[in-house]
């Protein structure tokens, strides 16, 4: 059973895919991707009662593992893939409309947009950490045509630049990948099963530690360029801010995540080696960095798409942060973060991207009075920024207090660095989009209508999340943080 449902959540996209790239010059392309995306999700769903009811689950001869850890971020992946495929279908119509985009370069967005869903399933599902690499360096692949799909001069640099320093990363990934293998071998013996995650974490204890410390420094610093972790990051501002909108949102709520669950199975297996904290400090630092970094330069941003980048990295920083800390409340709390981070973000950027599309410009100076000439984009944009920036009762608040009361009790060295950097976060978000929302404009109606849905089914979740958790929902996010130690 679980087997075929697997199959259906992978098989989906894929086939999704391979149909776009055949008829996706079709005037109804837009909406096959929606309802592959659709049929996606409801899989998701699917496997996800599946796991909740049954617990863990192996398939397909072990190579693919599905636990409350992994299975929260499929349906948040399908989820968000769903909605963003949704707000996709006016928005490259305008673009198309603008002149922006031909029919082929839709043609090519649309496929790739499937195909983009389908690498990070796999590398979500998979219990083989060497598919998990495969599988995040197809998912590159595909984004790097995506961002570069305005064939700009500044589009092409920025996916060239993404496509060298991910590719770097993730060469890193795999050097770090083989001494795992090398680990693994003295105790499990040669072959396929020396990178299975399940057979690892029964014997993590007996892995040469030296080995496996060597190897999560290559991992994190591999996959953490995926992540956008500083000093990795400087790929993730332009990718964001010269790509279409819809792609920033995945690239932001679901792409980051899925190189964050890399780190975390990695991470299981040297805490389990070593005894030590040795991964947690080192996730630590780079999260604490990271928070920091990005906090001040948020300041001096002066395209819109671009500062919610390093809001991202921001909001990266601090999960892997909470990671690094440990414990079942700092997990839950990364895992809570990682939930509101993915739709509060998307939703963001699907009112920023019709934002710059009435405006016609990224430049925030440029980009005023929303509100005046549509109250919903006007209004999603700000609820979605008082969002992302912890303001109650939203569930960012929850997450970030539960994170820095937690940093309080165990390491209270570094709540005045998360305090100081969330509250420079804080005025210069605040301080550059109430202009853009509230401030006197020119910009024209759009010649489509915008797909606003999706921003506030995103924020109401938020919301809703804030002021109550549904039972269930804290027993899963428990599940996964007691699987995570």
């Amino acid at each position: 059973m679980i087997d075929s449902q697997l199959l259906a959540l992978l098989l989906t996209p894929l086939l999704g895919g391979v149909l776009l790239a055949l008829l996706g010059s079709r005037a109804w392309a837009a909406e096959l991707n929606s309802l592959m995306s659709f049929f996606t999700f409801l899989a998701a769903v699917v496997l996800t009662m599946r796991v909740i009811d049954a617990g863990p689950q192996i398939a397909f001869h072990e190579q693919f593992f599905i636990d409350p850890f992994n299975v929260f971020l499929v349906a948040l992946t399908a989820f968000v893939a769903f909605t963003t495929s949704l707000f996709s279908r006016p928005y490259m119509r305008i673009e198309q409309h603008h002149g922006k985009l031909s029919t082929a370069m839709l043609h090519l967005y649309y496929s790739m947009y499937q195909l983009f869903t389908f690498t990070m399933l796999v590398a979500l599902t998979t219990n083989n950490m060497g598919i998990i690499w495969v599988a995040m360096e197809a998912a590159t692949l595909t984004t790097v045509l995506l961002v570069s799909l305005y064939r700009t001069p500044a589009s092409l640099e920025a996916a060239w630049k993404y496509f060298i320093l991910c590719g770097v990363g993730i060469a890193l990934a795999l050097f770090g990948t083989i001494l795992l293998y090398f680990a693994a071998q003295h105790v499990l013996g040669e072959g396929g099963t020396a990178l299975l995650w399940t057979h690892l974490n029964q014997v993590k204890g007996q892995l040469e530690p030296t080995v496996l410390k060597l190897a999560f420094v290559f991992l994190l610093v591999g996959y953490g360029t995926k992540i956008g972790l500083v000093p990795l990051h400087s790929w993730l501002p332009d990718a964001h801010a010269e790509g279409p909108t819809p792609v920033s949102a995945v690239l932001s709520g679901l792409l980051l995540n899925v190189a964050l669950t890399a780190v975390m199975r990695s991470k299981v297996l040297v805490d389990g080696s070593l005894g030590t904290h040795f991964a947690g400090n080192l996730m630590m630092g780079f999260g604490l960095l990271s928070v920091a970094v990005a906090s001040l330069s948020l300041s001096r941003q002066k395209d819109i798409k671009r500062m919610f980048a390093y809001s991202s990295i921001e909001h990266m920083g601090l999960i892997t942060f909470a990671f690094g800390m440990g414990g079942p409340v700092a997990t839950f709390a990364a895992m809570l973060h990682m939930t509101m981070h993915s739709l509060t973000k998307s939703a963001i950027f699907f009112a920023v991207g019709h934002a710059v599309q009435k405006s016609g410009t990224q430049v925030m100076e440029n980009i005023r009075g929303m509100i005046q000439i549509s109250p919903t984009v006007g209004w999603g944009l700000m609820l979605g920024t008082l969002a992302i920036l912890g303001m109650p009762p939203f569930g960012v608040f929850a997450s970030e207090f539960l994170i820095i009361t937690t940093a309080m009790h165990t390491y209270p060295w570094a709540t005045p660095i998360l305090l100081i950097s969330l509250g420079i976060a804080f005025a210069a978000i605040f301080g550059k989009i109430q202009p853009v929302v509230f401030g006197e404009t020119t910009a024209k109606s759009l010649p489509h209508s915008p797909a606003l849905i999706p921003v506030f089914i995103h924020l109401l979740l938020v919301l809703m999340l804030g002021l109550y958790m549904p039972p269930y929902l804290a027993n899963w996010y428990h599940q996964a943080a007691a699987l995570l130690g």
